[in-house]
């Protein structure tokens, strides 16, 4: 046996690791591996493919689950002989934030901008491991939940619960809570959230029973294998029943690594180190600070003035980076794909828009590469509903997407196919159709904005930016208080479920077009069913196909980004197909 190291963020399968090498998962500044020379491993060609990790079977797969055991016993020893590998307690993050949401309530809300400063104030009873890069079912790890299993039918999942954890205010965390917040989520509560966005999630869940206070069952009406999926989310933390949601809005209470301090409107964030946290040692940071700057230039001249520990999430553009790195040389950068779009959102029950024909002539005018080339310098997607392979888990393969509308080649074949469409209905060079196009008040969604404006200017569509402050854009949007939009989409879970009920099934809250077709409602019933994940695939290609030729809610591309930081921030791993769960922050920590 010997001790190696190698350049791979920890926790990930090493391919260039040799036969018997193993990663380890809390050595930092670098993971470590032990090499068992008389032993192979076995990792199956999907764990391999997905870069997730070993699946190790058989005699064999046990004497190398014993070795990781028996190392991991060993890794406190090696951290206090090697300080290089030592995490660190103490000290503040500062991360600068790019607007103020409208509340703290992650429930409520359905931006990044609450559920990332909120994610480490709460816990779920599962979640996505922290330091495994593309969320999966195979990525998921308990958390307030000890273990779960299904019953034989399918239709009901069971929960043992963590002992022994309070809420930030000193009561027991219980079965209970698990009941209420679901019963909340559900409609079934006689508190009532104010806005409601994943409400679609759990239509399929007929009640929650507790059994004592540790213990929980879901009952599903029909069997829904991805339920896993929608509970790991950084969306779905449990809420404490004694709290009710007008006060989670503006002072929460979770269970968390992190306590809540302050949410000043326009300034700042604040949390603290829970330190009746119940995990041992945990969180290393004294506390996180956000601070409030919405205009991203001048936040990113504070990050590389050092007035920030890291960059907000994502925030900074492909063509920015360059100019960064040569401020701040010693920053350390991560370009990522996430399950991030900017899509064309129309009302559909406002003339001229409620006619399919304009709508179609609207889809084929995009020039989906330009929008990449113009903003990410080429480094976007072109897909469907589903964010695209390798990234994607289950979006449609390029061959699949040049036939439906927008997406061909020759963008200005399309383009005069659409100006006849709109010269049919009146509108030419001399009579131009005039319209609004509202986009959220922040760069990432305004100057996407721009140019679909611009794009729509060749089929004699004129349209007027209307920016929208981020506070008042999901009201908005709800209240169908639009005509023509640029919605910044961004999925919480690469899987189907959460991204066909939350926006494409009729009369979804989220279903801000209105878009309603009983046909594709029943084969999005009949993918969550499938438990073979090969035909599942087929079919959610299928619907992704549909999607795009009824024009529900046209993609435009998906954007990849960069997140920076300081290189003595350390113990947190970005997210690949997902932005919003990956930000408990409980094992990050500072080496200065």
């Amino acid at each position: 046996m010997r001790l190696l190291k190698f350049e791979r963020r920890h926790g990930q399968v090493v391919p260039g690791a040799k036969l018997g090498e193993l990663a380890l998962y809390r050595g930092e500044p670098y993971a470590l591996c032990l090499e068992f020379r008389r032993h192979r491993r076995k990792i199956t060609p999907r764990a391999e493919r997905d870069n997730l990790e070993p699946t190790i079977r058989g005699r064999r797969g046990q004497m190398i689950i014993r070795a990781i055991v028996a190392a991991s016993l060993l890794l406190p020893g090696l951290a206090a002989g090697n300080p290089a590998l030592a995490q660190k307690q103490g000290g503040t993050l500062k991360i600068y934030h790019r607007d103020s949401p409208a509340s703290m309530s992650i429930l409520e809300e359905a931006t990044l901008s609450t559920s990332m400063p909120m994610m480490g104030v709460f816990n779920n009873l599962l979640l996505y491991d922290q330091h495994v890069a593309q969320n999966s079912l195979q990525a998921i790890v308990p958390e307030l939940a000890t273990g779960w299993s299904w019953s034989e039918d399918g239709k009901e999942l069971s929960f043992t619960l963590r002992q022994g954890v309070k809420w930030h205010d000193g009561r027991p965390f219980t079965a209970n809570d698990v009941k209420c917040t679901w019963d909340l989520l559900t409609g079934k509560s006689s508190e009532k959230l104010r806005i409601n966005p994943r409400k679609a999630w759990y239509q399929n869940v007929e009640g929650v029973a507790t059994n004592g206070d540790f213990a929980v069952t879901f009952q599903l009406r029909r069997p829904q294998p991805a339920l896993l999926a929608l509970l790991a989310s950084g969306l779905a933390p449990v809420y404490p029943c004694h709290v009710p949601p007008r006060d989670m809005r503006a002072h929460p209470i979770g269970t968390g690594p992190f306590k809540f301090v302050e949410f000043k409107p326009n300034e700042s964030i604040r949390v603290r180190r829970n330190p009746d946290y119940w995990k041992q040692d945990r969180p290393y940071l004294d506390g996180i600070e956000w601070t409030i700057v919405p205009n991203r230039s001048t936040a990113i001249l504070g990050f590389a003035a050092g007035k920030f520990d890291m960059t907000w999430p994502y925030d900074v553009a492909i063509p920015l980076l360059k100019d960064l790195k040569a401020q701040a040389p010693q920053a350390i950068c991560e370009v990522a794909p996430l399950h991030a779009q900017r899509s064309l959102t129309v009302n559909r029950e406002v003339p001229p828009f409620d006619n399919a024909e304009i709508r179609r002539a609207m889809a084929l005018s995009l020039d989906r590469k330009a929008f990449i080339d113009i903003l990410d310098e080429g480094q976007g997607d072109i897909g469907g509903v589903m964010l695209p392979p390798p990234a994607g888990v289950w979006g449609l393969p390029p061959e699949l997407l040049t036939d439906l509308p927008g997406y061909g080649p020759d963008v200005e074949k399309r383009r005069s196919e659409a100006r006849g469409i709109m010269a049919k209905f009146g509108f030419g060079p001399d009579h131009p159709l005039a319209v609004k196009v509202s986009a959220r008040n922040i760069p990432i969604s305004r100057d996407p904005a721009i140019i679909l404006i611009d794009q729509l200017k060749t089929i004699h569509i004129n349209g007027e930016l209307d920016p929208v402050d981020t506070a008042v854009w999901l009201p908005k949007l709800l209240r169908k208080d639009y005509v023509v939009g640029l919605n910044l989409g961004a999925a919480a879970i690469d899987d189907p479920d959460p991204v066909f009920y939350t926006s494409y099934v009729c009369g979804a809250d989220l279903n801000v077009t209105r878009y309603c077709n009983p046909e594709i409602d029943k084969l999005i019933d009949r993918q969550s069913t499938e438990p073979d994940r090969e035909q599942r695939k087929k079919l959610v290609w299928e619907i992704d196909r549909r999607l795009q030729l009824d024009g529900a809610r046209p993609i435009i591309f998906y954007y990849r980004a960069a997140t920076c930081w300081q290189p003595y921030v350390k113990g947190f791993t970005i997210m690949v197909n997902s932005i919003f769960n990956g930000w408990r922050m409980e094992d990050a920590w500072l080496d200065k």
